[in-house]
């Protein structure tokens, strides 16, 4: 078979053009390779490069300390209301955006990017607590664009899994259920902390879209994942520790009708929880109250919700509790909803700010 190698279009000789590789040949020493002036020009392109390549604005233990920094945060962002901790967010970020807006080497923008898709997380679940839901749902986008160029499958997973709460509370379920999907498949086959999150919020979400056996299963995995991993802190937003795992079974079996579960799985969770926490804990009461709500003990199920919502702090308060302690009065049959009990709920609900 021929290749061709003999054409005359390969084979034919043409005179240099002005600019053709032949006209700006170095010039050569006697062995045919490049003389000394151009050997010397070779080096310092080459060690002008190597200089551009690892050129940093910032140094490695900058960046420990910018890290050191934002863990701190992370710690705090546990306990303390949303509205006064955005304001120490959004400064960090600008210190990462700004530091990332210059010409850094690989390993430092990556770990940029991981910082950028934490905060940006962060901010994102503050906005949704705050009731900020279009707001929220573009600082989650912007959380999974620095996560995916961070190019850390941890993080991909963490911040979709993370990003699946504003649907799963606001809606469509079935954007929750896409989120934790993707989360899951990312780290399917890893015994992480961030696997056993992806998989327990994958469960709630399925619960929630009525996916039983699915929701099930995802379930178990979760928590046979949650027994081979390092949860991580304690007090650290990013962890996933005993009582967050309890959290979303509570939600799963809350969701499927497993009041007996579930309340199995709230009693554990709370055991756990420090006296200076977030919201978790009145979520958990809430779903209790849902559940009660279900299995028709409606005046029972109105009081608990009420004295959950006036026991959180009130700049813990958010629109998101109030929401989930509304979900209450809709989880009664029409006919209850205009009990003494439930009135008294829709009296808490409606006070003014300073008087809940």
């Amino acid at each position: 078979m021929e290749l061709g190698f003999d054409s005359p279009m390969l084979t034919a000789r043409t005179e240099p053009s002005a600019g053709s590789a032949e006209a700006v040949r170095p010039a050569s020493g006697h062995s045919g390779g490049p003389n000394a002036a151009f050997e010397g020009r070779l080096d310092d392109a080459r060690r002008l490069t190597d200089r551009a390549l690892a050129t940093s604005s910032i140094s490695s233990a900058q960046l420990d300390v910018l890290e050191e920094r934002i863990f701190w945060a992370s710690q705090q962002y546990v306990h303390t209301p949303p509205a006064p901790i955005l304001g120490d967010l959004l400064e960090l970020l600008d210190e990462v955006r700004t530091i990332a807006m210059d010409r850094q080497p690989a390993a430092v923008q990556t770990r940029l990017s991981e910082q950028t898709a934490l905060l940006a997380t962060l901010i994102a679940d503050s906005l949704m607590k705050l009731g900020l839901l279009a707001k929220a749902r573009a600082w989650y986008g912007t959380a999974r664009t620095a996560a995916d160029d961070s190019g850390l499958i941890e993080v991909r997973a963490r911040v979709r899994a993370q990003a699946a709460m504003l649907p799963f509370y606001y809606g469509p379920i079935e954007a929750a259920v896409a989120l934790t999907r993707e989360a899951y498949l990312l780290t399917r086959s890893r015994s992480s902390a961030t696997a056993a999150f992806a998989a327990a919020a994958q469960a709630r979400a399925l619960a929630r879209l009525g996916d039983a056996r699915s929701a099930q299963e995802a379930l178990r995995h979760a928590t046979a994942t949650f027994e081979r991993c390092d949860p991580g802190p304690e007090d650290h937003a990013f962890s996933f520790p005993e009582r967050r795992l309890l959290l979303y079974q509570s939600g799963t079996y809350t969701a499927l009708g497993l009041t007996s579960q579930a309340r199995h799985a709230q009693e554990q969770a709370l055991a756990l929880y420090p006296a200076r926490t977030g919201i978790d804990p009145t979520l958990l009461r809430l779903e209790a109250a849902l559940g009660l709500a279900r299995d028709h003990s409606a005046a029972e199920a109105c009081q608990l919700a009420g004295r959950a919502y006036l026991q959180v702090a009130a700049d813990h308060r958010t629109t998101i509790v109030e929401q989930r302690a509304r979900e209450v009065i809709t989880a009664l049959p029409p006919a209850v909803r205009t009990t003494r009990a439930a009135k008294e709920l829709h009296e808490i609900l409606a006070l003014p700010p300073g008087l809940k």
